[in-house]
């Protein structure tokens, strides 16, 4: 490995003591199980007090992110996300929950702070420019928006810190722990994470340009956590990334149910797409740049 990841070997280590390839699976199953089950429940409850023609509108609508409360069903379902490999660790690999983020709750706490702050002030920095585009048109109310802020950011902080909990934690703890090239520990969660972001039936023939910015938004974020050795700088930059996407300015009927500014973009056209991805792409190397350079590593 680059000497730069040597901090890695500690927050790897509690994953050697049961690092078999096979507990992957039964673990990726009671992830899974963690995460879907609640949301089945929940149709099922709905179903029974509503109907399902009411139902399937409210899951149409957390599905598509597009109203406030649509969006705050859809962020807090993640929690199931989140506890899922706590439990998997707990249960197949034999080691606490707080091992997913680190040999060092306060190191990882402390990153996370130091990568938050910087990186938010940048996508504030760069938020006029998207403002100053013809597609871009107010959102959410601002009184709207600061009495939905006090459940939004908790949602999108259990939102981002699930997807980092399964890709850059358990993923990458236990694949690290049982191959040594970063090829398969950083290359297979970017490309199972950039999987779950290919949405053609969204984006069109644009998805697979939307996948890519996710499988390199992965690369980043596990760079980050083998460099520091924890979960914090990862978490800090992805949960500074949502904020700007889903509290500042988010895609029209995508998502934008808690956005303050929306942008009028054809998502299944990639003239309209691309470049618009061409600009997140530079931000997020940037982000990712000044995250190192907050960090010193």
């Amino acid at each position: 490995m680059p000497d730069a990841y040597a901090p890695h070997d500690a927050y790897i280590a509690p994953a050697r003591r049961r690092r078999e390839f096979w507990r992957l699976f039964p673990g990726a199953a009671i992830i899974l199980a963690v995460y879907l089950g609640p949301i089945v429940f929940l149709g099922i409850y709905l179903t029974e007090t509503y109907g399902r023609l009411i139902t399937g509108a409210l899951m149409q609508r957390m599905a598509r992110g597009d109203t406030p409360g649509g969006m705050l069903m859809l962020l807090w379902t993640f929690l199931g996300l989140a506890l899922g490999p706590m439990v998997a660790v707990r249960l197949l690999h034999g080691r606490a929950a707080g091992t997913l983020f680190g040999p060092s709750l306060s190191r990882a706490l402390a990153d996370f702070t130091r990568v938050l702050g910087p990186v938010l002030a940048l996508n504030g920095i760069l938020l006029p420019f998207a403002l100053g585009s013809e597609s871009a048109h107010p959102g959410l109310g601002f009184a709207d928006f600061l009495s939905y802020l006090p459940f939004a950011l908790p949602g999108i902080l259990i939102q981002t810190g699930a997807e980092e909990l399964v890709f850059r934690g358990y993923l990458q703890q236990q694949l690290a722990a049982r191959f040594k090239s970063p090829l398969i520990w950083i290359g297979l969660p970017s490309a199972l994470f950039a999987f779950g972001h290919y949405l053609p039936d969204e984006f069109g023939t644009s998805a697979w340009a939307v996948a890519l910015w996710a499988a390199v938004f992965g690369v980043l974020a596990a760079d980050l956590t083998a460099r520091t050795g924890n979960l914090g700088a990862a978490l800090g930059l992805h949960f500074a990334n949502n904020i700007a996407a889903l509290l500042f300015v988010g895609l029209e009927n995508n998502l934008d149910g808690l956005a303050l500014w929306t942008m009028s973009i054809d998502l299944a056209d990639p003239s309209a797409v691309l470049p618009a991805l061409a600009v997140d792409f530079a931000a997020m190397i940037t982000s990712w740049l000044l995250a190192r350079l907050v960090l010193r590593v």
